[in-house]
């Protein structure tokens, strides 16, 4: 007779829903030793210049944050994922300028709103399908994009430039327009930041994308579809940085061939120093936000403290390669304690 044996259930790691708790647990402190930072730093500016917290330079620091914001939540979504998108710059300083050409010819502000998204979805897409289904390295995909939208954009654009002359007038008044000290598009970049936070946190494939960046074979194993969920972070991505696009227009009024000149870079800076771990796998957009949040407000803090402008790259860099030696200092300390943690329970296991 023959005897047919069972086969074995898949063993899960022990250590990895451990991890990912005391990792979610770890980068929200994170986050908040961000918001106490960024407090502290305003209310010291306040206390030596009493004018920096009045309506208008609250009105000025949203304002600065709010297109940073949109750009670095829609990275965040890529980074999660253990990619990257340096095209963003790119891509904002291209959607801008269609959505003015179009305004400029007569066009609806809300149809040129649309424009823009449907052309940096379209970049998404590109960026996209060349990462999950061609296979290729991220850095080296978006690293190309970068520079063919921007040749395509400075060949299309040449030495023509839009102003506020150009658009109407109650598109240019919305990008400065608000209620009392609240401007309006930072209530736009807050319900996206709410929308998309939300979707990660009780949406599966919100959850799946924090599965393929932590382990992407693993992930595939477990049937998530890694090649879809990446195509759609990069849509995602790209769809923000066209709506970023368009209310840049709309706050500053002026887009030429140069704009988002290597604004990937803060972006990038924003998303790192928010707590978005660059290996994938864990953060948050909120933190991508006081990310953001932290850096404009540092090219604010200066001037008003009387400090050179200059040194706000200066700044900027320190805090990135702080943020990343930190990820880095977690990452090994967790390992640890969890290669401790997991030491008796492997000998219990044994003396059974």
């Amino acid at each position: 007779m023959t005897v047919t044996g069972q086969t074995p259930a898949p063993t899960i790691e022990p250590g990895t829903a451990d991890e990912t708790r005391l990792l979610d647990r770890v980068f929200k402190l994170r986050e908040l030793a961000i918001l106490a930072v960024l407090l502290l730093m305003i209310a010291v500016t306040q206390a030596d210049n009493p004018e920096f917290l009045s309506a208008q330079g609250v009105k000025d620091l949203l304002l600065n944050a709010t297109i940073l914001v949109l750009v670095a939540s829609g990275q965040a979504l890529v980074v999660i994922t253990r990619n990257v998108d340096l095209s963003v710059g790119s891509v904002l300083g291209l959607t801008a300028f269609a959505a003015g050409d179009f305004l400029r010819g007569g066009g609806n502000a809300l149809v040129a709103v649309l424009l823009a998204v449907a052309l940096g979805i379209g970049c998404g897409l590109l960026n996209g399908a060349l990462v999950s289904l061609g296979r290729v390295p991220a850095l080296v995909v978006t690293l190309g994009t970068l520079y063919i939208v921007r040749g395509a954009d400075s060949v299309w654009v040449g030495s023509r430039q839009i102003t506020a002359s150009d658009l109407p007038d109650a598109f240019t008044d919305f990008g400065s327009g608000g209620l009392s000290a609240v401007p309006y598009l930072a209530l736009i970049a807050l319900a996206v930041l709410v929308a998309t936070a939300y979707y990660l946190r009780n949406f599966g494939g919100g959850r799946e994308l924090y599965a393929l960046g932590s382990h992407p074979e693993a992930a595939r194993l477990a049937g998530i579809p890694v090649r879809r969920r990446v195509l759609a972070a990069y849509v995602a991505c790209g769809a923000l940085t066209g709506l970023a696009g368009a209310l840049y227009l709309a706050r500053f009024g002026n887009v030429d061939s140069s704009t988002g000149s290597g604004y990937e870079l803060t972006v990038v800076s924003a998303v790192v120093v928010g707590g978005v771990a660059f290996t994938g796998g864990s953060g948050s957009v909120y933190g991508a936000a006081l990310g953001a949040l932290l850096l404009t407000t540092v090219g604010s803090v200066l001037p008003a403290l009387g400090v050179s402008s200059v040194w706000v790259l200066a700044i900027n860099g320190v805090l990135l390669v702080l943020a990343i030696a930190v990820d880095r200092i977690v990452a090994l300390r967790v390992a640890r304690a969890l290669k401790k943690r997991s030491v008796p329970t492997r000998r219990g296991l044994r003396h059974d």
